[in-house]
């Protein structure tokens, strides 16, 4: 299934961190805290003004970012998890 995100949105796919282990100690995922960083798998078209103008989005498809850890509403798409959110909840895109 093809998805575009509206307007200055972008779905974005996290990144699972590896496995952490403490001391020897497997911690279980229901402690684990949710990964912050995640590749663009989508961008909507851009951001429209008040007068009618589209503003391009900076991120764009492929790009590894950082976001907020409350940013975003999570969705699931065919059994796979996404978060979809707006470009301004984006902190940073790694190079």
């Amino acid at each position: 299934m093809k998805i575009r995100p509206l307007h200055d949105r972008i779905l974005v796919k996290r990144v699972e961190e590896q496995e952490v282990r403490r001391g020897g100690i497997i911690i279980p995922d229901s402690a684990k805290e949710k990964p912050q960083e995640g590749k663009v798998v989508a961008v909507g078209n851009g951001k429209v003004t008040d007068d009618g103008k589209k503003i391009a989005l900076d991120v764009k498809t492929g790009d590894r970012i950082l976001f907020g850890k409350y940013s975003g509403n999570e969705v699931k798409i065919e059994d796979e998890e996404y978060v979809i959110m707006r470009e301004e909840d984006v902190l940073a895109i790694l190079e």
